[in-house]
């Protein structure tokens, strides 16, 4: 017998686990679910999601609803009618209605090792507290947010230099492989979700845009430097600069000492001085100008370093 799956996801993240369906023997990818198109890039221009591009690609049937509850979207899915649905990075709340559906549940790849790092941003939480580890959970849903039965969980070690991006980029492979191993025990009835530990649970909240800005008179070196790593490529960690944003797109902690909060170089590099250490900037990207590294930076910075009244 055919499993008929419907498959429901947005961004980047989610592509690997979309095509990953496609070869599943025994299954049918009917139809896939993901955010309406969205203004993006300077000219605001509407754009489709990652999920949407490669459904089209596949000739697979797609709906964008802007609230899944909408009727037409419940008719759809009704009509579907799915065995299975399986959700990675979708980015609406699934309702009683859409997760009774389908005879199997649904199954959510989830981009972090339950139940550590529940909620909308994994990846950059697991970098920004320093975790040692990343990984992907392939659970049940149920009402909570990321609360329901486990199946499978994999991890991959978190290099220092890692970013969201690229961390992001292992975790959407990670979790399409882990997906594929899991789903035939699964939907055989061999592999049985087991609950989550009460133990261990953190939250990864909705990530915001203000939260990119640093402040080196409130915040250690290491902890700025981990912010540069996950808050790349969202939202960005940035300084004001000349009455604009000066991103910065690498940068390091090192030894160094100073007035706190003042700006150094250091080994030809600029520097911030913080409580703990010095933030190293590597790479950086003016307002307005295309991304260039420290030293660069410097040639056209004369007055990076302020000069002290001693």
């Amino acid at each position: 017998m055919t499993i008929r799956i419907v498959f429901m996801g947005s961004p980047e993240f989610a592509l690997a686990s979309l095509r990953s369906l496609t070869s599943l023997a025994d299954a049918s990818l009917v139809g896939v679910v993901t955010q309406p198109d969205r203004p993006a890039g300077r000219g605001r221009q509407l754009t489709p999601p990652p999920v949407k591009v490669l459904a089209q690609q596949l000739n697979v049937p797609v709906i964008q609803p802007e609230r899944l509850r909408e009727q037409a979207a419940m008719q759809q899915l009704r009509d579907w009618a799915p065995d299975l649905i399986v959700v990675a990075a979708f980015g609406q709340i699934l309702r009683p209605a859409v997760l009774d559906m389908p005879p199997h549940g649904c199954i959510n790849v989830h981009a972090s090792l339950l139940p550590r790092w529940r909620g909308a941003s994994p990846i950059v939480a697991a970098i920004l507290h320093g975790d040692a580890e990343a990984g992907v959970t392939i659970m049940q849903m149920d009402l909570g947010m990321d609360t329901g039965p486990m199946l499978s969980k994999r991890s991959i070690p978190i290099q220092p230099e890692d970013t969201a991006g690229t961390l992001s980029d292992k975790l959407s492979v990670l979790g399409a492989e882990l997906l594929l191993d899991t789903l035939p025990g699964y939907l055989e009835g061999s592999l049985q979700p087991q609950p989550q530990p009460e133990d261990g649970v953190t939250l990864a909240p909705l990530l915001e845009k203000s939260a990119g800005q640093l402040d080196p008179q409130a915040e250690p070196a290491e902890l700025l430097a981990r912010k540069v790593r996950a808050y790349n490529p969202w939202p960005m960690a940035s300084l004001p600069w000349k009455g604009g944003p000066l991103r910065v797109l690498r940068a390091h902690a090192a030894q160094g000492s100073g007035a706190v909060g003042s700006r150094s170089i250091q080994d030809g590099l600029p520097t911030l001085v913080t409580s703990q250490g010095v933030l190293v900037l590597d790479e950086v990207q003016p307002a307005g100008k295309k991304a260039m590294t420290g030293r660069e930076f410097l040639q056209g910075a004369r007055d990076w370093q302020e000069v002290s009244n001693h």
